[in-house]
C-alpha cells in the first residue's frame, strides 16, 4: 500500500469499501450488512471506527438500522437528498418541515401535496426530509430543521416500540409540532389522523355482512404505532358486535414493515414473509376472509394465495387499508379502506399553521373519517 493510500482515515478506507459493495451489486436493497464486531474483525480495527464509517452511509440515506436486528442497506439508492425545500421563491417566508419515513407511495404523495399546498396558500414553504425508517436519522433530521430556524414540524414518526425523546423534548418546550398518521399513546400532542378503529371495523363488517365468520387479520408489529393497535381494536370490536370469537390462530401481528414493503418498493415478496403466508393459508383451510393493516400485506396475502392455487375472492376475500397506483387496472381491482391522504395533509397543514400562529392554545386532536371502497377482492360466503 503506498503512502497517500496510507494517509486515508481507516474509518473512510472502510467507508468506501461498504459503498464498493453496494455498487458492485454484492448486496441487494434490505439486506442485512455484517455486525459491526464481524466488520471490526475483518478489518482489525474498533467497534468505534465501524460506527463511524456506517453512521456516514446511514447519514446519506444509504444504510438504516433497526434496533436489536442491525443494519441494513437502504431501497433508496438513488443518492438524492435527505432534506430540501419544495420552495424557493420567497426566502422571506416561514417555513415548516415535513419528516417522513419515506415517499414513494401514492399515498405519501397525496399527503405531501396536502401539506405542501395548503402551507403555500398560506404564505408558508415546505422544508421536505425523510428518515429511511431510522430513528437515529429521525433524531438529527429534527436538530438540523430547528438549526435552520423552522417555524414549526410535522412529523410521520418512525414506527417502534418507543418515540423519539426528541419529539417529547419539543412537546415539553412547546415548539409548534403535528404528529401525523397516528398518535404517540401517554403523550399529548397535536395530532392528525384517520379513524383507524372505525376504518378497520368497516373492513370486519363488510366480510361479515357476506356471511364470513372465520376472518383472520395480518399486520406489521404493533408496538408504540398507534394506528395499528387501533385497526386490531376496530377488527376485535366487529367481530365482538357480531359474537363471533377471536381466534389467535386466524392472526400474525408479527411481521417488520421493512420487509412488508418490498413488494411495494421493489414488487418482489420477502421470501420470509411468502413462506409465512403460505404456511398460515395452509394451516387455516375453513378462513375464508383475510383483513391486511396495509396495501403491502393485502398484496403479498393476495400473491401467495394465487401461488398456492387459491381463487380471490372466490375461495378467499382480502380487505385492507389504502390503495396502491393504477390498482383500479389490477386483474382483481382490491376492496380497501381509503384513508384520505390529501386531506389529513392538509389538515395538518392547518394545525400546525394554527399552533405557530397561537401557540398557547389547547392541543388538538384531529380525526379524519375513512372510506371503505368495495371493488373486486371480497364476494359473498353464504
Amino acid at each position: 500500500m503506498d503512502k497517500s493510500v496510507k494517509r486515508v482515515p481507516l474509518y473512510k478506507q472502510i467507508e468506501q469499501y461498504l459503498l464498493d459493495q453496494i455498487r458492485l451489486n454484492n448486496w441487494q436493497p434490505n439486506h442485512k450488512l455484517p455486525s459491526e464486531t464481524e466488520l471490526a474483525e475483518k478489518f482489525n480495527v474498533s467497534r468505534l471506527t465501524i460506527k463511524k464509517a456506517m453512521q456516514n452511509l446511514m447519514e446519506e440515506g444509504l444504510l438504516y438500522r433497526i434496533q436489536g436486528k442491525g443494519t441494513f442497506l437502504s431501497s433508496n439508492l438513488s443518492g438524492e437528498p435527505i432534506a430540501y425545500s419544495m420552495d424557493y421563491s420567497d426566502s422571506d417566508k416561514q417555513s415548516v418541515a415535513f419528516i417522513t419515513p419515506l415517499a414513494k407511495t401514492i399515498r405519501s404523495l397525496h399527503l405531501i401535496n396536502g401539506i405542501e399546498e395548503e402551507l403555500s396558500k398560506r404564505g408558508y414553504h415546505m422544508i421536505f426530509c425523510k428518515t429511511f425508517n431510522s430513528k437515529q436519522l429521525e433524531k438529527q433530521m429534527i436538530q438540523e430543521v430547528i438549526r435552520k430556524g423552522v417555524s414549526g414540524i410535522i412529523i410521520y414518526p418512525v414506527e417502534g416500540e418507543t418515540y423519539n425523546e426528541k419529539i417529547l423534548e419539543l412537546t415539553i418546550n412547546q415548539f409548534p409540532l403535528v404528529i401525523v398518521d397516528r398518535y404517540l399513546q401517554g403523550l399529548d400532542t397535536n395530532y392528525v389522523c384517520a379513524d383507524n378503529v372505525q376504518g378497520a371495523y368497516d373492513a370486519t363488517n363488510h366480510l361479515i355482512e357476506r356471511g364470513h365468520t372465520k376472518i383472520g387479520i395480518i399486520s406489521t408489529h404493533s408496538q408504540g404505532t398507534s394506528s395499528i393497535k387501533d385497526r386490531l381494536t376496530g377488527y376485535e370490536k366487529a367481530l365482538a358486535e357480531h359474537n363471533i370469537p377471536i381466534e389467535h390462530r386466524l392472526r400474525i401481528l408479527h411481521f417488520h414493515v421493512d420487509q412488508v414493503n418490498q413488494i411495494i418498493y421493489n414488487g418482489i415478496i420477502s421470501e420470509y414473509i411468502k413462506e409465512e403466508l403460505r404456511l398460515f393459508l395452509r394451516q387455516n383451510p375453513d378462513m375464508t376472509a383475510v383483513f391486511a393493516v396495509n396495501s403491502a400485506i393485502g398484496l403479498s396475502v393476495m400473491e401467495t394465495a394465487i401461488e398456492i392455487g387459491l381463487r380471490i375472492p372466490e375461495d378467499l376475500s382480502v380487505i385492507f387499508f389504502d390503495d396502491y397506483e393504477y390498482s383500479g387496472y389490477s386483474k382483481i381491482p382490491p376492496t380497501y379502506v381509503n384513508q384520505h391522504e390529501y386531506e389529513i395533509g392538509t389538515e395538518s397543514a392547518k394545525l400546525i399553521i394554527s399552533v405557530i400562529e397561537n401557540p398557547d392554545q389547547e392541543r388538538q386532536k384531529v380525526i379524519i373519517p375513512t372510506e371503505l371502497v368495495v371493488r373486486k377482492s371480497t364476494a359473498n360466503h353464504f
